[in-house]
C-alpha cells in the first residue's frame, strides 16, 4: 500500500477561501432591505418605487459606462451597484423627482467609487457620499417629507410634514401621532428607506445570523445614541427618555448603523477598531442633531468616521500569530535605532 503525499501550496494569499463572493454577499444585504423597502410601499404608494428603480438603473449603468469607457472589465455582476442604488434611494424623500437619484448616482458611483480604483478601494461610502452631495445641491428637495399614508385621515391633512428630528430641532413638542410605536412601525415621514426602525433591524438580524456582518459597528453606534441622548436630553419640552427614544427611531440612525456603517470598504477590519468607530459615529450624530444646523446627522457622521478607519485599524492591529511583545517592542527599537542612524549618517 503506497502512502499518499499531501502537498501545502502557501504560494497564493489568502489560503483561506470561501464559497461566497462578492455577489453573494450583495444579495444578502439586498435581501435584507426588502422588509424596509415593503414598508416605504405600504406608507406611500407604488409611486415611490420610481426613485428606487431610477437610482438603482442609474448606478448601473454609471458603472457599466464607465468601465467600457476606459476598456476595463464589467463588475455589474457583483452586483455592488445595485446595492449602490438602492441604498442611494432609501436616502431621499420619496417623492424625489426622477432626475436626483441619477445625479446621485452619478457622483456615487463614478466620482466616489470608480475613481479610485472601484468596489474595495473607495475611501468614503459610495451611497452616503451621493446622498452628501445631494443634500449640499438641493436641499430643499432633499428636505421635502410626503405624509405617509398611516397618518392621512388623522390630524395631518398636509401634503408634506414635518419629521420628529425637524419638530424637535425647532424646539417644539411632538405631536400626538409621532407616537413611539408609530415611529417604530414606520408611520411617520422621512426618507423612503429609513422610517420603520423595525424592518431594519429585522435586515440587520438576518445579516447577523448569515455572518455578513458582526455586531460591533450597529451596537456601539445605536448604544452611544442611546445613551449620550438619555445622559443629556434635549430641553425642557420633552423627557430624557422621549427624548432618546425619538432619537433612535426616528431619522437615519437604524439605516445608517445596520446598512452604511459596516460598509466593508469604508469601515475598519479589527474588532477593537469596529467598537471604536462605531462610538465615534454615535458621538458625532448626537453632536450634530443636538448643536449642528441640520435636525440629522447620520450621514455626515459616517462620512466623517469613514475618513479615520484607516487610522484605527493601524492603532488597533494585532500582533502577528507566533510574535510576542517583547518581539515588537525589539522590532520598534531597531526601526528606531536604525532611523537615527540614517539621520545621523545623512547629516
Amino acid at each position: 500500500m503506497t502512502k499518499k503525499e499531501y502537498t501545502f501550496d502557501a504560494g497564493y494569499q489568502p489560503q483561506v477561501r470561501a464559497k461566497r463572493g462578492t455577489p453573494q454577499i450583495m444579495l444578502d444585504v439586498i435581501i435584507a432591505l426588502l422588509p424596509a423597502l415593503c414598508v416605504g410601499v405600504w406608507q406611500f404608494g407604488f409611486a415611490a418605487l420610481l426613485p428606487v428603480a431610477t437610482s438603482i438603473a442609474a448606478c448601473v449603468f454609471f458603472e457599466w459606462a464607465y468601465r467600457k469607457l476606459l476598456h476595463k472589465p464589467s463588475t455589474i455582476g457583483d452586483l455592488s451597484a445595485v446595492l449602490t442604488g438602492l441604498l442611494l434611494s432609501f436616502t431621499l424623500p420619496a417623492n424625489a423627482p426622477w432626475w436626483l437619484p441619477v445625479i446621485g448616482g452619478f457622483f456615487a458611483i463614478v466620482i466616489v467609487k470608480q475613481l479610485y480604483g472601484g468596489i474595495g478601494k473607495n475611501f468614503l461610502n459610495p451611497a452616503l457620499a451621493g446622498r452628501a452631495f445631494l443634500f449640499a445641491s438641493y436641499a430643499m428637495l432633499m428636505t421635502q417629507w410626503v405624509t405617509p399614508a398611516g397618518l392621512k385621515g388623522t390630524a395631518v391633512d398636509a401634503i408634506t410634514m414635518a419629521t420628529p428630528l425637524s419638530s424637535m430641532k425647532a424646539g417644539v413638542a411632538l405631536p400626538e401621532y409621532f407616537t413611539v410605536a408609530n415611529m417604530f412601525i414606520g408611520k411617520m415621514p422621512g426618507c423612503f428607506g429609513e422610517i420603520s426602525a423595525c424592518a431594519l433591524i429585522l435586515g440587520g438580524i438576518y445579516l447577523i445570523c448569515r455572518k455578513v456582518i458582526t455586531w460591533h459597528i450597529p451596537v456601539c453606534f445605536i448604544g452611544t445614541v442611546a445613551v449620550v441622548s438619555l445622559i443629556f436630553g434635549g430641553g425642557p419640552e420633552y423627557s430624557h427618555v422621549d427624548w432618546m427614544l425619538a432619537n433612535l427611531l426616528s431619522g437615519g440612525l437604524m439605516l445608517g448603523a445596520i446598512f452604511m456603517a459596516t460598509d466593508y470598504s469604508t469601515s475598519p477590519v479589527t474588532f477593537k477598531g469596529r467598537c471604536i468607530y462605531g462610538i465615534g459615529c454615535g458621538l458625532l450624530t448626537v453632536i450634530i442633531r443636538r448643536f449642528g444646523g441640520y435636525p440629522e446627522g447620520v450621514s455626515f457622521a459616517i462620512l466623517i468616521m469613514n475618513c479615520c478607519a484607516w487610522f484605527l485599524d493601524q492603532l488597533t492591529k494585532r500582533r502577528q500569530f507566533g510574535v510576542s511583545k517583547e518581539d515588537v517592542k525589539a522590532m520598534k527599537a531597531a526601526k528606531k535605532a536604525a532611523k537615527k542612524e540614517a539621520k545621523e549618517a545623512g547629516a
